[in-house]
């Protein structure tokens, strides 16, 4: 006697479905003081994991010291780069007499433009700028406390990443034990070849990030020097560094560097400066971003800007930044699991038409 396997109707698939969706973002929200800086450990560890191997295996160091090694390197890497923008940054701070200079004539020529414009004179706008000060003056004390709480969380924040890097680089083996002890042996086929594809892409995806930040860093560089702008080195690397920030990081890097220009050169260079930025970000978007960075993780835009707004109303900044990541390896799972496929079919990209027998629909 043959038994026929129930499935279950469609819209009750859909409704679970649903309903777990909200389940795990209800979990990741809660959850966000702990599972940010873990996701962000366990990214670092599978970029730094070549180096500890090859400290493990070539310079036989154990593994707590060739993790804490690795992990030392990415740190030095780090303040080496603070390190060269704080040098260009004390720089600016030897000429802030000038600056002042400038700020003042530019608030003079403005005072000028309002009053020939809106026939506001002089003495009513310093009234209204004397008072804004003042204002601003009585919420210093609670502006700097925030700003100290601020950092001191960041730090706390950056300690907490390095210290789950350190273990997942440490226990490694054992946490991929644990895995494929839970999905069972006759499935450690599956599970190794999502691991490898996991460590494979998001290796990559970061450097390729670094590439393109690299890249551009060095692009801006040289179109500013070529322009003659004051600063040059530091105006790159700040596009280089902000560029890495999906969609807000253009706006925060063209605001700095029209702000600093502006303050040790005048109008024309502003403007010429404001040309360049956006010109670098636009053929960066168009044809850098998806050569070297859209190329690995083969996401289509679609899933990748709803995943950056998601990212963002759910983690904030650091959110926008593991977007990509994470929908990367939620897909590289999709592929690989075979009721999941459709799922991981529709993460992709233009890439997976090409690999499907392409869907006539029948038009009447």
């Amino acid at each position: 006697m043959s038994t026929k396997k129930l499935i279950a109707p469609f819209y009750e698939r859909l409704a679970l479905t649903l309903i777990g969706f909200l389940a795990l973002g209800y979990l990741v929200i809660i959850g966000k003081e702990l599972l940010d800086p873990l996701v962000f450990g366990f990214i670092f560890a599978i970029l730094l994991l070549p180096v500890s191997a090859f400290l493990e295996k070539k310079c036989r160091l154990p593994r707590s010291a060739s993790s804490l090694l690795s992990i030392l390197l990415l740190v030095a890497l780090v303040f080496g780069i603070l390190y060269l923008v704080g040098s260009q940054i004390s720089n600016l701070a030897n000429d802030w007499p000038m600056l002042q200079t400038q700020v003042k004539q530019s608030i003079h020529d403005l005072q000028e433009w309002i009053q020939s414009t809106f026939h506001i004179n002089a003495e009513n706008q310093l009234s209204y700028v004397d008072k804004t000060a003042k204002k601003i003056m009585a919420s210093g004390t609670d502006v700097l406390g925030t700003t100290f709480g601020a950092v001191s969380s960041l730090m706390l924040f950056y300690v907490f990443i390095m210290i789950f890097t350190f273990f997942i680089l440490l226990y490694r083996r054992l946490l991929l034990r644990f895995i494929i002890w839970v999905f069972r042996d006759e499935n450690s086929h599956v599970v190794m070849d999502i691991v490898e594809n996991i460590q494979s892409i998001l290796r990559q995806y970061i450097l390729g990030l670094l590439l393109e930040m690299l890249i551009v860093a060095t692009v801006a560089i040289s179109v500013f020097l070529v322009i003659g702008i004051k600063y040059a080195a530091l105006l790159g690397i700040i596009v280089g560094l902000f560029n890495i920030i999906p969609y807000i990081g253009i706006f925060t890097a063209l605001l700095l560097s029209a702000v600093i220009t502006f303050a040790t050169g005048n109008v024309k260079d502003t403007v010429i400066v404001i040309i360049g930025v956006v010109g670098i970000h636009a053929v960066d978007a168009n044809f850098l971003l998806p050569t070297i960075v859209g190329s690995k993780v083969r996401l289509n835009a679609l899933i990748s800007f709803i995943g950056i707004i998601v990212g963002e109303m759910v983690w904030g900044l650091s959110g926008m930044f593991l977007s990509i990541p994470v929908i990367a390896i939620f897909k590289i799972i999709f592929d690989r699991i075979e009721s999941l496929k459709p799922w991981g079919y529709l993460l992709g990209g233009d890439n997976e038409d090409k690999k499907k027998t392409p869907i006539k629909l029948k038009t009447e």
